[in-house]
């Protein structure tokens, strides 16, 4: 083939490649890939049969650009991800930094009626956690083993077990669904998520703080509460912020606040994700080694309290009077 006709036959294909490098917006990645291997089969062509020439050089300029953008392309994504940890999510946090508060007040709130209704009422308990929940605890104390509801399952099975629940709970308190109700009940479905389980979390805290073991309840269960409870009330805060968004949309239109107030719930709750795995992770482990030092149980709680005050309130701050200065 004669280098006259080869241009004439490829240079639809390579006219191509120069619109992809050309566009504003970035190419598709497998469009990208695709033509750039076509092309160097034209440029491997090129400089076997037509060697020195103006199509072999013209080839290799546009290989090299091609080549350039794919693997700016990949360290552009590799930016991409560490922005979204660094800047996306805590931004959308601090964003959201009304409804988290809201969120923890009420789980806070919640706790505190827990407490209060079981030492005024000796069946609450049963009522809230059940008869073979409070059975089974109570046996569990008398038998000198008060938590020996966490070696119960395997390490793996507990873990993963764990991670889907923490899954489940968060993203019911995000969408805010009732229970036995077919469509999300927004603001209202997100508080009573927080509320009903806040009230567990203070009718579970009395149960053994009856029985005198409330710093011991504290040292065992927050060894993996600390994570988990945060994450339940972020996830809420999530969900108020997407809600209140709808019921409160301001200047813009209805639909569009929905879309800006969702974005940043989302944003928020994949920001949860190494949250739920690392509280899975410590409960399905960690916790269960109730005879372990104070020592290391006071490390993994403050660990695990200063990372959550570190990226989910002092970064967020850092980052929004960045965003307004």
């Amino acid at each position: 083939m004669r280098e006259a006709v080869f241009v004439r036959r490829r240079a639809p294909t390579w006219r191509a490649m120069e619109a992809l490098l050309d566009a504003d917006a970035p190419a598709d990645p497998d469009a990208l890939a695709d033509a750039y291997v076509r092309l160097g089969d034209d440029l491997a062509y090129a400089k076997t049969f037509f060697p020195g020439s103006a199509a072999a050089a013209y080839l290799n300029d546009l290989s090299a650009q091609a080549h350039a953008r794919i693997y700016r392309n990949r360290r552009e994504e590799r930016g991409r991800l560490v922005r979204f940890w660094t800047h996306e999510v805590p931004l959308a946090v601090y964003e959201a930094r009304g409804a988290l508060l809201a969120s923890l007040l009420l789980f806070l709130g919640a706790v505190g009626v827990g407490i209060l209704s079981s030492m005024g009422d000796g069946s609450f308990a049963r009522l809230i956690l059940g008869d073979a929940y409070v059975n089974m605890s109570q046996a569990n104390v008398e038998a000198g083993d008060p938590f020996a509801v966490y070696k119960d399952a395997r390490e793996l099975d507990m873990v993963l077990g764990i991670a889907f629940n923490n899954v489940r709970v968060s993203f019911v308190a995000f969408a805010g669904v009732l229970p036995g109700a077919p469509v999300p009940g927004a603001s209202v479905g997100t508080g009573w998520i927080l509320i009903s389980n806040g009230i567990m979390v203070g009718t579970f805290a009395h149960l053994f703080g009856a029985e005198g073991l409330t710093l011991e309840w504290l040292r065992v269960v927050m060894i993996h509460g600390t994570l988990e409870l945060a994450a339940i009330v972020i996830a809420g805060g999530a969900g108020l912020t997407m809600w209140n968004a709808l019921l409160l949309p301001g200047t813009y239109p209805r639909m569009t606040a929905l879309r800006r107030g969702a974005r940043r719930g989302v944003t928020i709750i994949v920001g949860l994700v190494p949250v739920f795995l690392i509280a899975a992770l410590l409960e399905g482990v960690v916790t269960r080694r109730t005879e372990m030092p104070l020592a290391a149980s006071l490390f993994v709680i403050l660990g695990s309290l200063a990372a959550l005050v570190g990226y989910f309130v002092v970064l967020p701050a850092l980052r929004g009077r960045a965003s307004h200065a």
